[in-house]
C-alpha cells in the first residue's frame, strides 16, 4: 500500500531533565511497506563528506539511503536530487521539508555528495546552514535526522522547530 513517514524534531531545552540540554536533532522515520523486508543494518557513522565550509553536511549513511530512495522513486541522479527545505507552520513556527525533485530551481544552492545532489532554496538555507543530515537505523526506528545547530527549540509533536 502506502509508505509512512514520521518526522520528529528535538531542540535545546526539550529533554525534560534537570540540565535542559539536548542536541538539535530532527528524525524523519520511514516504515517499510506492508510485506517488505527490513533492509540490512548500514555501516557505522562516518564523518560527513562535504567540506565544512560548504554549509550543509550529509553523512555516508544518509547518502546511501537517498540513493536507494531515488532509485525506487525513479529520480535521475544526474538531473534530479533531494530537496531540503523549511516551511512556516507547525507548533513551533517552522517545519522541515524533505522530498525529491527532478531538477534544481533557478536560485537553489546545489550540493553534491558522492554523486547525490541536494537542493536548498535561498530562504531555507538561512535555517539549514551548518546542518547535518544523517540516517539512523535501529531496531526501534529508521529515518533521517536533521542535526541543526540553528534550532533553538521544538515542540512535543516532533515535526516543527524554531530558531
Amino acid at each position: 500500500m502506502g509508505r509512512g513517514l514520521t518526522v520528529a524534531a528535538r531542540g535545546k531545552g526539550e529533554t525534560g531533565n534537570e540540565k535542559g540540554t539536548m542536541s538539535n536533532v530532527v528524525t524523519i522515520e520511514s516504515k517499510p511497506a506492508e510485506g517488505a523486508s527490513a533492509p540490512a543494518q548500514l555501516a557505522a557513522p562516518q564523518a560527513p563528506q562535504a567540506p565544512p565550509g560548504q554549509g550543509l553536511q550529509v553523512t555516508p549513511r544518509a547518502i546511501q539511503r537517498i540513493r536507494i530512495a531515488m532509485a525506487k522513486e525513479g529520480v535521475s541522479p544526474t538531473e534530479g536530487g533531494l530537496r531540503l527545505g523549511v516551511m512556516g507552520g507547525g507548533c513551533s513556527g517552522l517545519s522541515y521539508s524533505i522530498k525529491f525533485d527532478t531538477q534544481p530551481r533557478e536560485r537553489d544552492r546545489i550540493y553534491e555528495f558522492d554523486g547525490v545532489r541536494v537542493f536548498v532554496d535561498p530562504k531555507s538555507f538561512l535555517y539549514l546552514h551548518g546542518m547535518t543530515l544523517d540516517y539512523e537505523e535501529t531496531l526501534m526506528r529508521q529515518g533521517f535526522n536533521f542535526i541543526n545547530p540553528n534550532s533553538s527549540r521544538s515542540c512535543g509533536c516532533g515535526s516543527s522547530f524554531s530558531s
